[in-house]
């Protein structure tokens, strides 16, 4: 699926981000244009999961603010809700169903339209060829990883925000996403990311940022 861009910024101003009583980061700031990937690291504990949900709108900053477009996203809640594609650390899937049935309830919820050939192919494309019809439970933690996944090649949202995206995939799915990633990001999307893996990409802008302990 292709991805013809509009002009998007996203602006983080002044972050501050708690967890407890514990500081994770504060000052934290940045603007993201098109074709921008920002790479997020630090250890266990450092606040790139908290970044990442605050990023999202899951939470609020302590402090600072988030901004699409020049606009708060606190104002602007759904409308930018829908822009946004996020993939947590966990699968975030429903077991008891198949991964086309994961699909099609992930996409109803935010009211992308699902295509039953399109998306088995996508799911073919990653490997599941063999699984499509098993409850999700019987699949390998790096196959439910893919039907996860599934979600980058079906959605055309600008914003992508992924928690340790490479977990669970061997080197073949792990060469594939990297491809999609940079590929979308050629085309003008928005990348937010963390994993503990070393990665490098051939985007129009590769940004790393490091959240220290």
């Amino acid at each position: 699926m292709g991805f013809l861009a509009s002009n998007h910024v996203l602006t983080a101003d002044n972050l501050v981000g708690v967890r407890g009583e514990r500081l994770l980061f504060e000052k934290l700031s940045f603007e993201l244009t098109n074709g921008t990937v920002l790479y997020l690291q630090g250890a266990n504990g450092t606040g790139k999961t908290t970044l990442l949900h605050t990023i999202c709108g899951l939470s609020k900053p302590y402090k600072g603010s988030v901004s699409w477009d020049s606009e708060n996203i606190d104002g602007l809640a759904e409308e930018y809700y829908r822009h946004v594609l996020y993939i947590g650390h966990l699968p975030g899937i429903k077991e008891d169903l198949t991964a086309l049935e994961n699909l099609q309830f992930s996409l109803a919820l935010t009211g992308t339209q699902f295509n039953f050939s399109q998306a088995t192919k996508v799911l073919e494309t990653l490997g599941l060829a063999k699984g499509l019809n098993l409850p999700t439970r019987m699949l390998s933690q790096g196959q439910k990883r893919r039907v996860a996944l599934a979600r980058l090649w079906l959605q055309n949202l600008p914003l992508w925000v992924l928690d340790e995206p490479f977990t669970a995939l061997d080197a073949g799915a792990t060469n594939m996403l990297k491809q999609k990633i940079e590929a979308f990001a050629n085309t003008g999307g928005i990348v937010v990311m963390t994993t503990h893996q070393e990665v490098m990409m051939n985007v129009p802008r590769f940004e790393q940022l490091r959240l220290d302990a």
